[in-house]
């Protein structure tokens, strides 16, 4: 079971969030929305070693510190991982993968991973990646996208020229299974977002890394032409450009 349709080329991936280290923060509310509620679903376990998984520019590494954790950010992008350490984000920084994870066995009581395990091509090898990592009586806290996510924009880009141009998400019922063999909890949620016009909706996505997109669907250079064409096939309501995201949340218990 992959988390996409097609093979996802991890160092593009690497590379666009690299790219985007310096902008990421101004540009993800969703992000740090997902993230503080994930968050709080961990924030009263009592263990101390924690690991957060994709830490992106450290924002929540920094946020777990404040908590009182001994934090180790791992990240697949070099330039975000070396944002991170600009930034004092944690106790210590590793450059690897969620799928092998560079960590022994029980390593931490929290492993913490918001909006990451999407770009993994395994989810249930990344989760079980985790799990490993995370002694018993921890927890794995995860957030991700589901199918359905960037629909919008799917819908007007194959107006325009036949092809969706998004990423395909995992069927909520195949990340739930992806949890089936661990005692877990899942809580499943819609966001939607709103922007002025779809240049706006764009250099958001472009601004957090996410415009890489899985094997053969690059849309090409937006030129003006094209971007005006998107734009007539968005849905407009009351003025505003909507981008919706299927948001899960999940809990895992380390038995």
């Amino acid at each position: 079971m992959t988390s996409a349709f097609e093979p996802i080329n991890k160092q593009a991936v690497a590379s666009a969030f690299s790219r985007a280290a310096g902008s990421y923060d101004a540009a993800a509310v969703l992000q740090r929305e997902v993230g503080e509620r994930l968050l709080g679903m961990g924030r009263d376990h009592r263990g101390e070693q924690l690991l957060d998984a994709g830490c992106g520019t450290g924002h929540f590494s920094r946020r777990w510190r404040e908590l009182g954790k001994q934090v180790t950010a791992l990240d697949l992008a070099p330039g975000m991982l070396a944002f991170a350490r600009q930034q004092q984000a944690a106790d210590h920084y590793l450059l690897g993968d969620i799928e092998n994870v560079p960590l022994p066995d029980a390593a931490v009581d929290i492993c913490f991973s918001s909006l990451v395990v999407q770009w993994c091509s395994d989810l249930p090898r990344a989760l079980a990646e985790l799990y490993r990592v995370t002694r018993p009586g921890g927890v794995i806290l995860f957030s991700t996208l589901a199918q359905g996510s960037l629909g919008e924009l799917g819908d007007a880009w194959q107006q325009v020229d036949g092809e969706r141009h998004v990423n395909d998400f995992l069927p909520l019922a195949q990340i739930s299974a992806a949890c089936a063999d661990y005692r877990h909890q899942l809580e499943v949620e819609w966001q939607t977002l709103n922007y002025p016009d779809v240049m706006a909706l764009m250099r958001s996505l472009k601004g957090i890394g996410a415009t890489h997109l899985h094997q053969g669907r690059d849309a090409g250079l937006l030129s003006r032409r094209r971007l005006a064409a998107l734009q007539a096939a968005y849905p407009c309501r009351r003025g505003q450009f909507p981008l919706s995201y299927h948001l899960v949340y999940g809990v895992i218990y380390r038995d």
